[in-house]
């Protein structure tokens, strides 16, 4: 049989729960800035060294796009990075095979056909 918890030890452990990644990331921390995961502060990263050398323009974090359909709303998807290579824009997002969900999957099939933006996956 189960043992009993007290009441304050169960909230815990539901908060405890709620607290967990969906997608088992780390969350990591590069020059101040929070990032959801390793991979997304490495990629912060190596954009800096780019920039850094003119390879690219300036770099801009969580760029929004709504997404609306006949005067509708239908979402918002957020990128992980934005800037601009050569004279074209970049919408990067740092995906996991994990994070490839179905609503991810909509979202960047409406990005490209609302927005004409096609999304440059960084795994």
């Amino acid at each position: 049989m189960f043992d009993e918890v007290s009441a304050q030890e169960y909230v815990r452990m539901v908060k405890t729960a709620e607290k967990a990644n969906k997608y088992r990331n780390t969350p990591t921390e590069v020059d101040g800035i929070k990032f959801d995961s390793k991979a997304e502060a490495r990629r912060y990263s190596e954009l800096m060294l780019m920039m850094a050398a003119g390879e690219i323009g300036q770099v801009i974090l969580q760029p929004r796009f709504v997404i609306t359909i006949n005067g509708t709303k239908i979402c918002t998807y957020v990128g992980d990075f934005e800037y601009h290579r050569r004279g074209v824009r970049v919408i990067e997002d740092v995906k996991s095979p994990a994070s490839k969900t179905p609503v991810y999957k909509l979202k960047k099939k409406l990005l490209k056909a609302v927005h004409g933006i096609e999304i440059e996956e960084i795994t």
